[in-house]
């Protein structure tokens, strides 16, 4: 990385994909960061004219060359295997000065991806994924607080400049966020652990529900804790298709392993081992109570 470590000032942000995540993003940087001018790019007018009339952003377009042509700030937040085109179509028409993050939950292929397409810009991208989130999607679902002491991961690599990593640091401490940065191999295995593997659980849960005959009746007698569990089967199903297609290796690993977890549990019913079944019960909810506890006093 470059010696200079200055955020860049922003008048100029844009954002392409006005969803839950890029929404409360824009939110933030007009509040936040004194951001004076914000262009929302995307596919659905509808979307985007609701993003204007809540004051999300100031206008838009579906032109990302057009959109970035002035830009300071350039945020994508589109699924993963949109990333490709939009980049493409970034490196064309930014400026040199531009600074350029995303929002991604795999971090490895997005990275790859903006070392193939950005160009002389490449050095100017800085990837990021707030963990954050709900199942609710579009403009109309974002809000500013959605970061707040939520965890922030960077993942700059050796060619990123280091005022551009300055600036993404900044606008992202100004959200709230909690920021922390790793290498990319690191965020995939470990997000796929924690991240990726629930939503394939939940999705997957809820698929067998729906399997069963009466299907309908099973659904309304469902506990709360059911509807807890698959709360995130709700979120976005295109999104979702593309971590698994784009961090296949770190999922595998983790859903092959969780599965050998689930056949001893499978096992220890079979032979009837209560013991078994308590100490798991006993070690799994020791450590969870241990993590929210940890959680809550940070």
């Amino acid at each position: 990385m470059t010696q200079s470590a200055s955020p860049a000032t922003i008048n100029h942000a844009v954002i392409i994909g006005v969803g839950l995540i890029g929404g409360s993003i824009a939110r933030c940087l007009r509040s936040r960061s004194g951001v004076t001018r914000i262009t929302g790019v995307g596919r659905s007018v509808a979307n985007l004219d609701e993003a204007v009339n809540l004051g999300i952003i100031d206008s838009y377009t579906n032109d990302v060359p057009t959109a970035v042509a002035d830009a300071d700030l350039i945020v994508v937040a589109t699924p993963v295997l949109q990333m490709r085109p939009v980049m493409e179509a970034i490196a064309s028409s930014a400026p040199a000065s531009v600074v350029i993050t995303d929002v991604g939950s795999v971090k490895a292929e997005i990275v790859k991806v903006a070392d193939e397409t950005l160009g002389a810009l490449k050095s100017r991208f800085v990837a990021a994924h707030p963990i954050a989130g709900t199942e609710h999607s579009g403009a109309g679902a974002s809000f500013e607080a959605l970061f707040e002491n939520r965890a922030l991961i960077l993942t700059p690599t050796d060619g990123t400049d280091a005022d551009a990593l300055a600036t993404v640091d900044r606008v992202w401490r100004d959200t709230g966020a909690d920021v922390v940065s790793m290498d990319v191999e690191s965020h995939d295995r470990i997000l796929a652990a924690t991240s990726h593997m629930p939503h394939i659980l939940a999705y997957t849960m809820v698929e067998h529900m729906a399997r069963q005959p009466g299907s309908e009746r099973h659904f309304e007698l469902a506990a709360g804790g059911f509807y807890d569990f698959t709360r995130i089967a709700s979120s976005d199903p295109m999104m979702w298709r593309d971590v698994c297609l784009t961090n296949k290796t770190a999922m595998l690993a983790s859903l092959n392993a969780f599965v050998y977890d689930l056949n001893s549990v499978i096992d220890s019913i079979s032979r009837e081992d209560g013991d078994a079944l308590y100490d798991l019960f006993t070690r799994a909810k020791v450590a969870r109570d241990r993590a929210l506890y940890r959680r809550r006093k940070d």
